[in-house]
């Protein structure tokens, strides 16, 4: 498919040549043809994407806008086509407690440490599993809102097997100091990027699931982003033994 956009701030051909340069490496644009009069940009895409990821892709200087209707009715549609539907985050959210809490049960007795550790490892461990259902969207997804992944587009390839990693390390309890050390660092700086996004009203899809459930980034990614701050917040002070 292409589609024609519009592009501000291009002042010479330097600058035609770093946006189209930008361009080029945005998984998913095959072609791309930048002119400085009138400009604009004819780009080819082997998939939908977004403006806003276009956007992200190039340095912020530029301006990049849908020019057709069709690109302007498509990336609408991104956005406005179905209301969101929380139910799966909730739902998965909903089976991790449940389940950690039932292994505390059946034991007689309520160790708050060892929930809190079963309930990490079950969230690292599910999530994990969803990103890697695709890998390379979760990726281009996650590029276009943490603040690592923009810069550095191999972190979002890595961050899945980081949740993957934490999560058998909460589960056999290995290491607990440094690895809620990590994990407070790890969502820490996520938590940073979505809470950037949301200040300035950016619509981008939430990764936190893959792209098998489309969610957009909400105060509900950034609430599970500083619920696992929280958890290893609380797990360091407690292994520390300040409280």
């Amino acid at each position: 498919m292409t589609h024609t956009y519009n592009i501000t701030g291009m002042t010479c051909n330097g600058c035609v040549t770093s946006v189209k340069n930008a361009l080029l490496k945005i998984n998913g644009v095959t072609s791309a043809d930048v002119q400085l009069n009138a400009p604009q940009a004819t780009i080819t895409l082997s998939q939908n994407i977004p403006v806003a990821q276009l956007q992200n892709g190039i340095n912020s200087k530029y301006t990049i806008t849908a020019a057709d209707s069709a690109m302007m009715s498509a990336d609408m549609s991104t956005v406005t086509a179905d209301k969101p539907s929380y139910y799966p985050i909730f739902l998965i959210f909903g089976f991790i407690a449940g389940i950690t809490l039932l292994i505390q049960f059946s034991k007689g007795t309520f160790n708050t440490t060892q929930w809190m550790e079963h309930f990490m490892a079950g969230f690292f461990l599910l999530f994990s599993f969803f990103k890697l259902l695709n890998l390379n969207a979760f990726a281009d997804g996650y590029g276009t809102y943490d603040i690592i992944a923009k810069k550095w587009r191999t972190y979002g390839y890595i961050y899945p097997f980081i949740e993957l990693l934490l999560g058998i390390a909460y589960l056999t309890d290995f290491r607990p100091l440094a690895i809620n050390i990590i994990t407070l660092a790890v969502m820490g700086i996520s938590s940073i990027g979505v809470a950037q996004s949301l200040l300035k009203k950016i619509t981008f899809q939430c990764a936190c699931l893959g792209t098998i459930v489309k969610l957009p980034l909400s105060k509900v990614t950034l609430f599970e982003d500083l619920l696992m701050v929280a958890m290893s917040l609380a797990m360091v002070l407690m292994l520390t033994g300040v409280f």
